[in-house]
């Protein structure tokens, strides 16, 4: 993207805090603008700082990064038709995209945050250079996760702790071609595998993806996957 992508680091370990923040200090093109000990002060920073990209922890004391989370995203919703597929940029005057920090690979709290809104995950493990390349990623508007890795990590927790169905009028603004591609991207297809699948160029599945996204007014591919489990359009596996 064009400039530097502005970074908020939130953890309530100070150790934690500052060891990111060294990091991604090394890189030209990250700025980090600030950092939190808890949720809410999250949150006050971020309607002050307007960070695109925010690391944050899941457990913090006062407000956990769940519910921060979700008063973050919830605060600026999404213009419809305003998603990049692949390639943009962190839309001006929307919300910031938020990478949770977790100690567990599959971690239910996990689950929790990519349905309030946030865009993956990272293990606090995570190498210097897997770090630069999701804050990356996520500031251009893509997935961090893979379209299969989000479908096994939401399916996993969609089985284990289902939600009743809120389908009905939420999917009835899709046309049948776009409530097929989103069946696939949930199902963890590539775009590749998409146009392949339906017989299609890729370029014109990148196109339903977009609609779907600005219709749903969803931010990512990972949102999509979640809301395509939580309206009833895909259900997980050992639960038909």
């Amino acid at each position: 993207m064009a400039g530097t992508i502005r970074v908020l680091v939130v953890d309530d370990q100070e150790v934690v805090r500052a060891g990111f923040g060294a990091l991604l200090g090394t890189q030209p093109d990250f700025t980090v603008v600030g950092s939190a000990a808890d949720g809410a002060e999250a949150v006050r920073l971020c309607r002050q700082a307007r960070p695109d990209v925010v690391l944050m922890d899941v457990r913090m004391p006062v407000m956990d990064g769940i519910e921060a989370t979700r008063l973050i995203t919830d605060a600026t919703p999404p213009a419809a038709g305003s998603h990049p597929t692949g390639g943009g940029t962190t839309s001006a005057g929307g919300p910031p995209r938020i990478i949770m920090l977790t100690t567990f690979d599959l971690d239910e709290y996990v689950y929790d945050a990519l349905c309030a809104g946030a865009s993956g995950f990272l293990l606090k493990e995570v190498t210097a250079e897997r770090l630069f390349d999701a804050v990356r990623v996520v500031a251009a508007g893509d997935a961090l996760l893979a379209p299969a890795v989000t479908r096994r990590l939401i399916g996993e927790f969609a089985r284990l702790r289902p939600r009743p169905p809120q389908r009905a009028t939420l999917l009835d603004a899709l046309t049948p071609r776009e409530t097929a591609v989103l069946r696939l991207v949930a199902e963890g297809l590539s775009n590749t595998e998409i146009a392949d699948r339906l017989v299609i160029s890729e370029e014109t599945v990148k196109t339903h993806v977009s609609r779907v996204l600005g219709k749903l007014r969803l931010r990512d591919r990972t949102q999509a996957v979640v809301t395509a489990y939580e309206s009833g359009l895909v259900v997980p596996r050992g639960t038909r």
